[in-house]
């Protein structure tokens, strides 16, 4: 469960235990005081008590309707997303106002390759993003803040990250998951009055969870808020890892564990820390393959006093708050990675049209048109996932949770290869850096710079992996509801029986509908035109989709949760799904204003559904059993011959540094703002 840009790459740990779990539809354990470490020198935590800490953490009640939810049940709710959601005008409006000055700022203020080459966003830059508002986009206005929709918010972030991911990533960091969102959602009057103002203004906050040890698993987390003597706060000690904005921050949100007590829940709670109190040490920066300006630390907590009041949301909702942020919060990070494929479809488009090779320009041959035609359609599907994600989110009358981990997902792993197929297309010069290419005369498009800055998405908030065992969780959660206790081999005789009187109840009405549907009409969707088609194989493939789920669980019930690369396909199968309806949509929506629309959705929905089928297919035939075995023998040095005639790493230093707790031994490398 690596939830936040405190950035806890974790993208290989995803173990046995997953979020889509045999007995986690009525976990043991009510909250996560009970499993894992309370010191840096405590012992392991278990399987399963890694597993009941992320279902404690989870949303188990689905008040508001779900798109994604019904569509992984095999019911194609086109009526949840169709007419296609309008936008409000007043709103957007305002936010006009503020893109034109952001727009103006940018062209003129902001030099990009200046922070690549100085891997640093300048102090003039932070205070003229705060002079135009920027820190405080998702900060309602009654707080200082511009109070922009979700929609408006994803697109300034677009329009940031153009110029620099670095400082893309710096605001989205600060306010989807930093101090303003969980205040905004969780936090007290007296809470939001007191930091809201201060964020709105400029000040930089941070959100800290991930350790050096912990990433995707909460279970195990070190760091401890002691209640003190008096009653009146806590006492905080522990290390964390991968903060962004960490080496700036003047606010952050702490992620420590409560011990449980008498008259007390105890658990993993959220705490909002002043970032100068003392006993905090920035102990590093960090550095990376891409975003060079990103301000990331290594912070320790010795003996930090934070006031009783300073909780968000009570103690052990830490790592629900987490969660719940993300819905929205996610939708950041898509809208970087639309940012960035808009932004190499342009040099792609331009250059495949002047560049000639062979007589012709290089777009002409075909090898080249399969890579535009691939960019162009993507782009599209992807920017449609997006805005549908935020129009439905600024509705409020919509539950989000698995479209946004959906186009997260989807996003992070197109953009990457849109960007790798510009990479192609460029050829040696997108190898080249832009700096270099200046040099010869040539214009200097940071094509090589883009791929190292999109890289972290597949991993930040949640890597591919994890993303993948987070949604099969929620698009399976009906079936554990009803029948989880029945695969549980903890439920008694009891349990199991009750059990299966609700399932067979569920079951007995569910399984009918998934036979026969709408998609099996040649006429229906005829509304949609051209595109009818592709909604009736969204519909046709969505029942096709549970019928493959309920079978395989039907088939390895309790094993069902290792059987992760069949659900990691389950859930890409869906994201296909979802874009392909969502580009239907808009394309119709728009079809008289933008008409050539039309064409990117019909392009888009063929490659899909060619994807889609191919993961239908490897759903059944696979090699997943033998590259199980393979992987077995080779961790255990069976095919170490393969790793003879080079040199490999040193192994002098350990993979995952420890930590003991107490006071700094380093000097406090924070940067101050000035």
């Amino acid at each position: 469960m690596t939830t936040t840009r405190d950035r806890g790459p974790e993208a290989g740990e995803p173990s046995g235990a997953g979020p889509v779990a045999a007995g986690t539809a009525r976990p043991a354990v009510a909250d996560s005081s009970t499993a894992g470490p309370l010191t840096a020198e405590a012992g392991p935590v278990t399987e399963r008590e890694a597993r009941q800490v992320a279902e404690a953490a989870r949303e188990s009640e689905w008040g508001k309707p779900s798109f994604g939810k019904e569509l992984f049940l095999g019911r194609f709710r086109l009526d949840l997303i169709d007419p296609w959601p309008a936008e409000a005008s007043t709103r957007s409006a305002a936010a006009e106002q503020f893109f034109t000055k952001l727009d103006a700022y940018l062209r003129s203020e902001v030099d990009g390759a200046q922070i690549e080459r100085d891997a640093r966003i300048p102090d003039e830059v932070f205070r003229g993003l705060a002079r135009l508002g920027a820190f405080g986009m998702k900060i309602d206005e009654r707080y200082g803040g511009l109070g922009l929709s979700n929609l408006d918010y994803c697109r300034a972030l677009m329009l940031v990250g153009s110029v620099s991911p670095a400082i893309s990533a710096l605001l989205s960091a600060h306010q989807s998951i930093g101090v303003p969102q969980p205040l905004k959602v969780f936090g007290t009057d007296e809470q939001k009055q007191r930091y809201l103002p201060r964020l709105a203004a400029g000040e930089v906050s941070a959100f800290l969870l991930t350790e050096p040890d912990v990433g995707s698993d909460p279970a195990r987390l070190a760091t401890v808020a002691e209640p003190t003597e008096d009653g009146t706060g806590y006492r905080l000690n522990g290390v964390k890892l991968w903060a962004t904005n960490g080496t700036v921050a003047t606010l952050l949100v702490v992620m420590a564990r409560v011990p449980a007590g008498e008259g007390r829940r105890g658990g993993i709670t959220a705490f909002v820390v002043e970032g100068d109190s003392p006993g905090i040490t920035v102990e590093r920066r960090n550095a990376f393959l891409g975003l060079r300006g990103l301000e990331n630390s290594l912070t320790r907590f010795h003996d930090v006093i934070v006031p009783r009041e300073n909780v968000i949301g009570g103690e052990g909702k830490g790592l629900k708050i987490a969660l719940t942020t993300l819905n929205t919060g996610r939708l950041s990070l898509p809208a970087m990675c639309v940012g960035a494929s808009k932004w190499s479809l342009n040099v792609a488009r331009e250059w495949a049209a002047e560049r000639v090779q062979w007589g012709r320009a290089v777009g002409q041959h075909e090898a080249v048109a399969t890579k535009l035609a691939f960019m162009a359609g993507t782009t599209y599907g992807m920017e449609t996932m997006l805005q549908l994600c935020c129009l439905l989110a600024d509705d409020d009358r919509n539950d989000i949770r698995i479209e946004a981990a959906l186009v997260k997902l989807y996003a992070s792993e197109m953009a990457w290869k849109i960007v790798d197929e510009l990479i192609q297309i460029r050829g040696g010069r997108g190898y080249e850096t832009a700096e270099s290419l200046a040099a010869r005369g040539e214009r200097p498009v940071e094509v090589e710079q883009i791929l190292r800055d999109l890289r972290i998405n597949r991993i930040f908030e949640g890597s591919t992996e994890i993303m993948h065992l987070l949604i099969a969780r929620e698009a399976v959660d009906a079936h554990l509801s009803v029948a989880g206790d029945i695969i549980d081999p903890e439920a008694d005789l009891r349990r199991k029986a009750k059990a299966g009187a609700r399932a067979g109840a569920f079951y007995a009405r569910w399984l009918p509908t998934l036979a026969l549907g709408r998609g099996q009409s040649p006429s229906a969707y005829a509304e949609f035109g051209p595109l009818a088609a592709h909604l009736r194989y969204v519909e046709r493939s969505s029942r096709k989709l549970a019928r493959s789920t309920f079978y395989a669980m039907s088939r390895w019930q309790g094993k069902m949760e290792r059987k992760q690369a069949f659900l990691g396909r389950i859930v890409d199968i869906g994201a296909e799904l979802f874009a392909v309806s969502a580009v239907c949509v808009r394309a119709h929506a728009e079809r008289d204003t933008r008409p050539e629309g039309l064409e990117l959705a019909d392009l888009f929905a063929r490659q899909a559904r060619l994807r889609a089928d191919a993961l239908f297919t490897a759903l059944w035939d696979n090699t997943d059993p033998v590259d199980n075995t393979a992987a077995k023998r080779l961790m255990a040095g069976r095919y170490a011959f393969l790793e003879e005639g080079v040199l490999t790493p040193a192994a002098d230093q350990p993979w995952v540094a420890g930590w003991q707790p107490g006071p700094s031994t380093v000097e406090d490398v924070r940067r101050r703002i000035t």
